[in-house]
């Protein structure tokens, strides 16, 4: 079936139901919305668009229910609700009047409280422009510790609602990132094939902004991707002149202190002719730095609008009385507008535009105040964050496979739209970035456990049905710290749910009591498997949660999208097994790596990669930067949750020596080190792993010295990286960095530590002719090369002053079972390989790093009739192609995107196109029907366009258009994402 014959004949199901996509007969044609609703403009005048909004933070200083409701005023004076109802008021009483909204978390909130009137009076005002959506995601996400998985999926869902409940009047045209702190370029690849036009933003690093200012460039073409043609990922950006507040003098929500416009003349202290003149000299002086003759004006700011009438009143003053001068001679024409009929006059002014490829980190606003502190504040949530993104891929797919049974079945009612949410929030920018108040902190991370128990339900329910199994699933979300009651009886088995599209195999490390155990596989074989001690930190991280002595070690293989069940038996109960050594060994290998030791220091000496015949010297140990109070004679700026100040560019040495022991085993080797009773770590090697892993443990960081502390561990070695290094940018495009250099502009540095710290998402690397290591890191942290060969990254801070960044509180976190000081536990994962290749290790092992296999557990012997082993695929996909999301849509239709996952040039076999069939894709699933969707499913592809821009390069690249093999054959090139509905049934 041809894919436009499957438009027309579900066009109604399509439109109604899952996209929202405008086709109201019945609207009134003279209601107008987007850029036809634009006021207009005068050519011969200087034209300030003055745009009402609110920046509504999805938690901050309160959770997101305080926010909406008004709630905690002692905290902060917000109210989301008020300002929504305050608005649409407002906006009724003059045509004329403008406002803009972006997070549709709350407004779906909002949304859903009003009554059937009020519905039809917003769609009204939405229909004619009068209320404009930018951005709409289900939050304006944090730039530089999102993965872009999770970015797509916020977006996904805020979107979806506005198409659902407006149409193509509710589908944003410009994107709006006003807050976050720094600005990542894969967001402004991922915005244009999402279809936005445009992209303003109001921080960016106070010595770029006064190059920009003096060459008139803070509007420019941003040409996100060095592997889409362009101008697939080319996006116009703007950046703000007041941030995202009103000019000096000219705030009037209830907040402000700036006095109201008193017209009438026989008033006292009438200061019509006083405001107009002020104005008019900030217009002039915001139009010597901006290219054309129309400048924006963001009128609003953090939760304004509340008394929405004190503004309106006097914008409608301002604007008749600037105006009233043109009969005098004034060149200066004010206007209500929105972000989209400002870009829309830009795109008109048909000027050429200096063209950027690299990004906006990091971020400072003075010399001694660079925001590069929040890439890794917070570490724990950062990780459960990640892990719920995992556990959200897993659901959904699931939700697909298991079919209805999935939300309605053997063990209740389920879903996934409690864990979207959930996830959609923490992507916020100041959720995932660790920059909010503690108890903001603890609702995020309540928020997104109670999705992951709707989820369970889905698990249950799928695996149940693709099984045959009604026994119940038992799920252990504390294995890191080696707790799960289930896995401590005499028999068991664990199924392991494998949610790439390609097979892998998984070390498995499970809590045991007994010394011997059979582990047999799918097919009754049975699998090496050896039992080591817990080591005595974890038995420390518990805290009386679990109480095994041992762990179980073996190696399990999961098809792809699929899983695979393993029986587990106890053979001999005793002591622990006596496979400890505590001299530090010379070192540990397998068939793939060797990693050498220091006898007399216990710490890592070299790292060899026996496959490639490469050897480099690398030792690795763990620092700490004394966080500045505040008292530096240069600044009085402290280290704080967004801000990193250590008051010396030399980090302490926790200790130059390791405490260790050994463990050889046929499946696993490890060599525990200790260099503090808070800090220690495993350097395990795996016996068929191209890896070594780190698996780190920091905490609770000691302050009874008074001394705030920011840890790091860093790896130095003898790779000549001449102060390069690389970063992923929210996990996908690598890009270089050079140690005290800015690719646009001459960098003046004051900061020679923090000013070279940049976000990692998911890897960073170090390179030369002949070697590269790469460090795959299992959350967004931030990191740097501060010297040649090395690579440190910040791994856990605890500090004792606020950086005075509004949120009032030093980051110093405790909780309920590490009342002392928190204790954080992760896995840094290395590889070393030669540079023209070492993609091709990098690429999946990240991407296995962000989706793990899910382990769910039954107790006692299973069911004759189980099914064991299980692929939703009919094959494996190549290896340069990533399932990025499998979702259902509606009953029998399917959100699906295939992501091409390397970049263009960096991999001799997986840099190229790749063609895959969708009717051969699914084991259950018959494909019947598909159309293609932008990347944020929002519009159909074939009918996204987008407003061209010249760059001043004077080239302005046509659209490459590339035609599929046939209907059911889709092509994907180097870092490509296409987004699908297909129209399924089962096999």
């Amino acid at each position: 079936m041809a894919t436009s014959c499957w438009r027309l004949s579900l066009v109604f199901l399509l439109i109604e139901t899952l996209l929202g996509l405008p086709v109201d007969r019945h609207e009134k044609q003279e209601e107008k919305c987007g850029y036809q609703s634009c006021h207009a403009t005068k050519a011969a005048m200087l034209n300030v668009h003055l745009v009402p909004h609110t920046h509504d933070d999805v938690g901050w200083l309160k959770t997101v229910d305080q926010y909406f409701y008004g709630d905690r005023n002692d905290i902060q004076h917000a109210g989301v609700q008020y300002i929504l109802d305050s608005v649409v008021d407002q906006l009724l009483k003059n045509p004329e009047r403008r406002f803009i909204y972006v997070e549709t978390a709350f407004f779906y909130r909002w949304w859903s409280r009003q009554s059937a009137d009020t519905q039809r009076t917003v769609k009204q005002l939405v229909n004619q422009g009068r209320l404009e959506f930018v951005n709409g995601g289900w939050c304006m996400s944090d730039e530089a510790t999102t993965h872009y998985s999770a970015v797509i999926d916020q977006m996904t869902l805020g979107l979806r609602f506005l198409n659902q409940t407006f149409g193509s009047c509710g589908r944003p045209r410009v994107a709006w990132h006003i807050d976050p702190f720094g600005h990542a370029r894969e967001h402004a690849s991922m915005f244009a094939q999402m279809g936005y036009d445009g992209f303003f933003f109001g921080r960016v690093d106070y010595q770029d902004r006064y190059r920009r200012m003096l060459a008139k460039e803070q509007e420019l073409l941003w040409r996100a991707s060095d592997s889409l043609s362009p101008p697939m990922a080319d996006l116009f950006t703007g950046i703000l002149p007041n941030g995202y507040n009103p000019p000096e003098g000219f705030c009037w929500d209830q907040s402000c202190d700036d006095p109201p416009i008193k017209d009438d003349p026989d008033l006292e202290d009438y200061n019509v002719d006083d405001v107009v003149e002020r104005f008019l000299n900030i217009t002039n002086s915001q139009s010597l730095v901006y290219k054309s003759n129309h400048i924006i004006m963001t009128m609003g700011s953090d939760f304004q609008y509340e008394n929405a009438n004190l503004w309106y009143k006097n914008l409608d003053k301002l604007i008749h009385y600037v105006n009233a001068r043109q009969s005098n001679g004034s060149r200066v024409n004010v206007l209500y507008s929105t972000p989209s009929c400002y870009l829309q006059e830009l795109h008109r002014a048909n000027l050429s535009w200096v063209l950027k490829t690299d990004d906006f980190f990091p971020y400072a606003d003075d010399a001694h105040d660079f925001w590069t502190g929040y890439f890794s504040s917070r570490p724990a949530l950062k990780r459960y964050e990640r892990l719920s993104n995992s556990n959200l891929q897993t659901c959904k797919q699931l939700e697909v496979l298991g079919g209805r049974t999935s939300t309605r079945g053997l063990f209740g009612e389920g879903n996934s739209l409690t864990l979207k949410r959930a996830m959609a929030v923490a992507q916020h920018h100041d959720a995932v970035s660790g920059t909010e108040k503690q108890h903001v902190a603890n609702d995020y991370a309540r928020r997104l456990a109670k999705g992951w128990q709707h989820c369970q339900v889905v698990v249950s329910n799928s695996l149940a049905a693709l099984s045959g199994s009604t026994a119940k699933r038992v799920y252990c979300d504390s294995l890191n710290v080696s707790v799960c009651p289930v896995t401590e009886s005499n028999k068991f088995s664990v199924n392991i749910f494998n949610p790439l599209a390609r097979p892998v195999s998984w070390p498995i490390r499970l809590p045991v009591n007994g010394t011997a155990y059979t582990v047999s596989d799918a097919e009754g074989k049975s699998v090496d498997c050896e039992v080591v001690p817990v080591s005595q930190t974890t038995r420390d991280m518990r805290r009386n949660r679990g109480f095994a002595v041992n762990e179980l070690l073996f190696q399990a293989w999961a098809p792809p999208l699929g899983f695979r069940t393993y029986s587990v038996s106890l053979l001999q109960d005793g002591p622990p097994p006596a496979f400890t050594h505590y001299r530090t060994p010379k070192s540990i290998w397998n068939k793939y790596l060797r990693v050498t030791f220091d006898p007399e220091t216990g710490l890592l000496s070299s790292l060899e990669n026996m496959e490639t015949k490469q050897s480099i010297s690398l030792t690795q140990n763990f620092y700490w930067y004394n966080a500045s109070d505040g008292n530096n004679s240069k600044s009085n700026q402290p280290s704080g949750a967004y801000i990193f100040r250590p008051n010396s560019s030399t980090p302490f040495v926790i200790s130059n020596t390791a405490k260790t022991e050994s463990i050889r085993t046929s499946v696993m080797q490890e060599v525990r080190q200790w260099f503090a009773p808070w800090a220690s770590q495993v350097v395990r090697l795996h016996a068929d792993s191209r890896v070594l892993e780190l698996e780190w443990t920091v905490g609770p960081i000691p302050i009874d010295d008074d001394l705030g502390k920011e840890v790091i561990t860093r790896l130095d070695t003898d790779i000549k990286s001449s102060g390069i290094f690389y970063t992923d940018s929210n996990g996908r495009e690598v890009l270089q960095r050079k140690k005290d250099f800015r690719p646009t502009w001459h960098l003046k540095q004051s900061e020679p530590i923090a000013g070279n710290y940049y976000p990692i998402n998911s890897r960073a690397f170090i390179k030369d002719d002949e070697d590269q290591l790469t460090v795959v890191t299992d959350r967004s942290q931030g990191g740097g090369s501060i010297h040649n060969g090395s690579l440190e990254i910040m791994l856990h801070r605890r500090l004792l002053y606020d950086d005075v960044r509004g949120v009032a509180e030093p980051l110093n976190e405790t909780s309920d079972v590490f009342p002392d000081g928190l204790v954080v536990r992760g896995r840094l994962l290395l590889s070393l390989d030669r540079p023209a290749s070492a993609a091709d290790a990098h690429r999946p092992l990240a991407e296995e790093m962000v989706l793990q296999p899910l382990l769910t557990f039954t107790e006692g012997d299973l069911h004759p009739n189980t099914r064991l082993e299980f692929s939703g695929l009919q094959t494996a996909l190549p290896p340069a192609v990533h399932l990025l999301t499998l979702s259902q849509w509606h009953d029998e239709v399917v959100l699906l995107r295939l992501e091409h996952q390397f970049q263009s040039s960096e991999s001799k076999t997986n840099s190229e196109p790749v063609t895959i069939n969708l009717q051969k894709l699914f084991s259950t699933l018959e494909v019947v029907g598909v159309s293609e969707l932008n990347l944020s499913a929002n519009q159909w592809k074939e009918e996204m366009e987008r407003f061209h821009w010249t760059p001043q390069t004077g080239e302005k690249p046509p659209k490459k258009t590339f035609k599929d093999p046939s209907t059911w054959e889709v092509t994907l090139r180097p870092m490509e994402i296409r987004t699908f509905l297909l129209r399924t049934n089962l096999r």
